[in-house]
């Protein structure tokens, strides 16, 4: 099973992306865990340049086709004004581009957020789950909030609290257990 994992954030030292590649690293056997990282390289959403007769950006081709190939998505979303990144919105509006068809229809997508806060980007979380439920995936478990993620991970962006990683583990388990069902009718 293939799970592409998204991080909504585009700085070097993340802690969501640290949280995918813990994700990578807690994953049960016979699981692989890739962590996509061309969020950077998404055009801003434009309709005018989705549509047969305009080439797809090849930044946009490679998220879908990778979200395409994935049997589930794991979201992980810092928090930014009370609500999920920009860039992770726009890459959710390239996938979910409906008079296309939505790369999303029926994915499985499991949600969390890390943040240096104390509420580990629950909000964010909410409205990724309402955002990506509209685009037609299957949002499932609840949400994984990692609140004051810099006492989380250390200097090398390793996860190192043990109740995180055991959350974590269990979130995964739980995103592999509902997107078999799909799997195995695919």
């Amino acid at each position: 099973m293939k799970i592409l994992a998204l991080s909504g954030s585009l700085r070097r030292e993340s802690f969501n992306t640290a949280l995918a590649r813990a994700a990578r690293e807690l994953a049960p056997d016979g699981v692989e865990v890739e962590i996509y990282d061309g969020l950077g390289l998404l055009p801003h959403y434009d309709q005018d340049v989705d549509h047969e007769d305009v080439e797809t950006p090849e930044s946009v081709a490679d998220l879908r086709r990778r979200i395409e190939e994935a049997d589930a998505l794991l979201v992980i979303t810092p928090e930014y004004n009370g609500t999920l990144t920009g860039v992770l919105k726009n890459a959710i509006d390239w996938a979910s581009a409906r008079h296309r068809g939505s790369w999303l229809r029926n994915k499985t997508v499991a949600i969390a957020g890390a943040t240096t806060g104390q509420y580990g980007a629950i909000w964010a979380q909410q409205d990724a789950k309402r955002v990506l439920g509209i685009a037609g995936a299957r949002v499932v478990g609840g949400e994984l909030p990692v609140s004051t993620a810099h006492e989380r991970f250390d200097a090398h962006g390793n996860l190192v609290d043990p109740l995180v990683a055991e959350r974590l583990r269990d979130h995964l388990a739980t995103l592999v257990r509902e997107a078999q069902p799909l799997r195995a009718a695919a």
